[in-house]
Formats: C-alpha cells, structure tokens, sequence
C-alpha cells in the first residue's frame, strides 16, 4: 500500500535515493543543491511505501493560473504501479482546474506525459542552465 503526503519534510539523500533508482538525471552529486530545490517548492508531493520514499513530484506554481511541474520521479522497482500517475493526479486536483501544468520531459519519458491527459506545446522557449 503506497501512502501519499503532501509538503511533509523529506531527507535529501532520501531523495537522492529515489533520483539515482528512478533514472531521471538531476545534478545528484550536489546534495546541497537538491536540498535547495525542494526547500524552494511550493508543491511537494510524496509517495512512501512504509516508511521508505519510493516517489516525488516537486513543482513551483502560484495556485492560481500556471505550475510547472519540475520534478516526477518514482523508483524503477515500483515503476508500472500507477505511482507517477497518481502523483500527477494529486497535483492536478490540488491545483483546480484554472491552473495549466507544464513540464520538460526527459527523452526516455516523452511517451509516459499523453498518457497523462498532456499535450505537446510547440510555442515555448527556454535559457539553459549553464550547469
């Protein structure tokens, strides 16, 4: 049984753990930084089984017209549970529907977002990270 908080204080090398079994590439050797990253959220969602974190959606959003959903990782030995998909849906319903949700996706996971009720955008841009 997966139980899901919401905005509860997680451990960095925690989350490092799930990052690194996930696959999803975050700068996981800056643990200082990764620690910043979910101090500075305003959405923090988590998916534990037992008292092990397995999963975490991180997004920055004002509540009220736009989120971007910056992180959605789940542990590759609970992939194919629903885990991702209930963390996004959980998002989804604490924002309403005024809010549009966007998101950059991992090549590997371009075909995970549809199925997800998401729709490629072809009017973006973005400034790279130097690092």
């Amino acid at each position: 049984m997966i139980d899901y908080r919401r905005d509860v204080a997680l451990r960095t090398e925690d989350i490092v753990r799930v990052f690194q079994a996930s696959g999803i590439r975050r700068p996981i050797d800056d643990a200082e930084r990764i620690g910043r990253m979910f101090a500075q959220s305003s959405l923090v969602l988590s998916a534990w089984d037992g008292e092990r974190l397995v999963g975490v959606c991180r997004a920055l959003t004002d509540f009220s017209y736009c989120c971007y959903l910056s992180d959605l990782a789940v542990d590759r030995a609970c992939q194919h549970q629903g885990i991702g998909r209930e963390l996004v849906e959980r998002t989804r319903a604490l924002l309403g529907d005024e809010v549009s949700i966007i998101l950059l996706s991992a090549p590997e996971a371009m075909d995970f977002y549809p199925r997800l009720d998401f729709a490629p955008v072809d009017n973006g841009f973005i400034i790279r990270r130097a690092r």
